[in-house]
């Protein structure tokens, strides 16, 4: 056998996909925690197919998982791919356009053959593997099906069930093909199938007989090896949003005193939140799966009046069916958090695909005036400090708080230095115990100098009070339907969420200058793509800067003089322009959008040519 040469790499960027049975996900899961195990920084961007099963072998079932890893710090998942894993010819075409000119393509030959063609909606008599189309790409053709089959011809199972672990063997191949250690899928595979020998065989067999194949094939002369990533020092692990969001709960839990409760309706792609927490009952956590959206966030304003740590979990629909309740919880001043994983709208829209397209309904969408702050989360990791800072308002303003994040960065992943308990502030929470000096008898709408009115635990003695939907009067919280009444009320709600800006963070700038040409202006899963974007631009020399707003509403105090030192200020969205509409009615500046709306992250390279304009 010839010598085999090893290629040092800095960055690559692979995507699994094949039909939503081919376990896709699941390698890809697999590649990116042996991966961070290595220290290398990577980015993963997992895209699912809308229908719970699409049929077999067609482009609406295609499910992808891009991953990207560097020995240099990264943001994104990559713009285009240098590998593409296609099991099917479905997955072939659907992905052709993202791979780089002269990338690998490693093809699923028993993917291609005359139905599976068809399926993909290819003439009749044409396939890419055969008809030179292909010839701008490195392709390497592997029947993984009829390996795996040889592979575990030993096992006693049916030829469906062995096909199953068709995704092992690639996943053993590209271990070979980037010089790594199995020993992470190995003992994951031990865990997770160690009762059923059958199946714990059938995939530990495909690893190895994948890893084998790349080694034993005169075809493959070159491995590859991608350097530690040269980050900061510490204890890192691979996160993903949801799993985050949901530690983020459990440590403002902790470091509150208060019990969790999380009323919730399963909703993609928010479902995982509740999925996290539900294990993690020895932390004296409440889950309640309701019976529908309307009941999942009563049932936690309910858990909040009783003196908890009250969420509620969704996405964009179940934001609308939430409306009246979200009032409710205005209009009672009690603390609770609603998180909002957008994806595409309207209606069902695109359940499995990302947007940032909920922002003006999270603002405004709900009868009356009915204000509530929002606060964005940036990255899988951020989802971490964007909850506990969310919980910590909650808390100590009285108020109910929308906290968003999305279906590219709550189903993303990316290495994560967590903090230890003794890195986390307390949150203060004073429920009222008895009455002031001053005070006859309680009075819940009595404010303190944060505007916000003290909580009492039902049957504290003394502090009966009554709670509703009905306008409340100033300091007595009595139903009150005075005009001048109604009007300092909904100022006074105003007020108390406008007030907390003096109790947040002032705007910094991401990357670049304080003063400069352009402004970048972002918000939520837009991070990583205007980070690198900017970079990439002040690295030539120009004059850019990045500013990305945690803060919704309200906004930074110092917002508004940042933007004053640019000439041009541009915001870019996953939506059809929504957080530009706020900058240019507050700050009163011509902003300008740069959107996408096509369910899928904006690239790097898309903004740097779009920056360039204004340059």
């Amino acid at each position: 056998m010839s010598q085999r040469k090893e290629e040092l790499l800095s960055d690559i960027v692979i995507k699994f996909a094949g039909d939503s049975g081919d376990g896709m996900q699941l390698t890809g899961s697999q590649f990116t925690n042996n991966t961070a195990l290595m220290g290398i920084d990577l980015a993963t961007f997992p895209d699912f197919p809308a229908e719970i099963r699409a049929p077999q072998g067609t482009i609406p079932g295609v499910s992808g998982y891009q991953l990207r890893f560097s020995s240099d710090p990264i943001f994104t998942p990559g713009d285009l791919c240098d590998v593409l894993v296609a099991m099917n010819a479905a997955a072939l075409k659907s992905n052709l356009k993202a791979i780089k000119k002269g990338g690998k393509i490693i093809a699923n030959v028993d993917g291609f053959d005359a139905k599976n063609l068809r399926l993909a909606n290819y003439p009749e008599g044409v396939n890419p593997l055969e008809d030179n189309s292909l010839d701008g790409f490195e392709l390497i053709k592997m029947d993984v099906t009829k390996m795996t089959r040889e592979a575990l011809k030993d096992i006693t199972m049916g030829t469906k069930e062995k096909d199953r672990a068709k995704n092992m063997f690639v996943l053993g191949f590209l271990y070979w093909m980037y010089s790594r250690d199995m020993e992470s899928t190995l003992s994951f595979l031990k865990e997770k199938f160690g009762k059923k020998d059958d199946i714990l065989n059938s995939n530990l067999k495909a690893l190895q007989a994948g890893y084998n194949y790349g080694d034993t094939t005169e075809t493959f002369t070159t491995r590859y090896r991608v350097e530690k990533a040269k980050m900061k020092p510490g204890t890192y692990r691979s996160i993903m949003g949801n799993q985050a969001t949901a530690m983020g709960l459990v440590a403002a839990s902790q470091k509150s005193g208060l019990q969790l409760f999380l009323g919730t309706y399963p909703i993609t792609p928010a479902s995982d939140i509740l999925h996290e927490l539900s294990k993690l009952k020895n932390f004296g956590i409440k889950t309640f799966q309701a019976e529908d959206e309307i009941a999942g966030i009563t049932a936690a304003i309910g858990a909040s009046y009783g003196g908890a740590l009250a969420v509620t979990t969704t996405s964009g629909p179940g934001i609308a069916l939430k409306g009246e309740a979200m009032g409710l919880a205005v209009m009672l001043e009690i603390p609770l958090l609603i998180i909002n994983v957008q994806r595409g709208g309207p209606s069902t829209g695109l359940p499995t695909k990302t947007e940032q397209s909920d922002l003006l309904q999270v603002l405004y969408g709900r009868n009356g005036e009915s204000p509530m702050p929002v606060i964005a989360a940036s990255t899988p990791s951020d989802c971490f400090d964007a909850t506990f800072e969310a919980c910590r308002i909650a808390l100590t303003h009285m108020t109910p708080v929308m906290l968003l994040t999305d279906g590219y960065i709550a189903n993303g992943a990316e290495p994560w230095m967590f903090p230890t308990a003794e890195d986390l502030p307390n949150i203060e929470v004073k429920f009222k115990q008895t009455l002031e000096e001053d005070e006859p008898r309680y009075q819940p709408y009595r404010r303190d100098e944060k505007l916000a009115r003290p909580w009492a635990i039902p049957g504290t003695a003394g502090l009966e009070h009554r709670i509703g939907g009905l306008e409340k009067q100033h300091i007595t919280g009595n139903v009150n339907y005075e005009p001048d009444n109604h009007e300092l009320m909904v100022k006074l709600r105003e007020e108390k969420v406008n007030k907390i800006a003096e109790y947040v963070p002032e705007q910094k700038i991401d990357s670049g200058a304080d003063k400069g040409k352009v402004l970048v202006i972002g918000w939520g899963s837009t991070f990583g793509s205007i980070k690198s974007a900017v970079q990439e631009l002040i690295n030539e020399g120009h004059a850019v800067s990045h500013a990305h707003v945690r803060y919704i509403k309200p906004l930074p105090r110092n917002l508004g003089d940042l933007i004053k030192n640019f000439d041009t200020i541009i915001v870019p969205e996953i939506n059809n322009g929504q957080f530009i509409k706020i900058i240019r009615d507050v700050f009163l500046v011509d902003a300008k959008p740069y959107n996408k709306i096509k369910g899928t992250p904006i690239t790097k390279g898309e903004l740097v040519a779009e920056i360039r304009k204004y340059l």
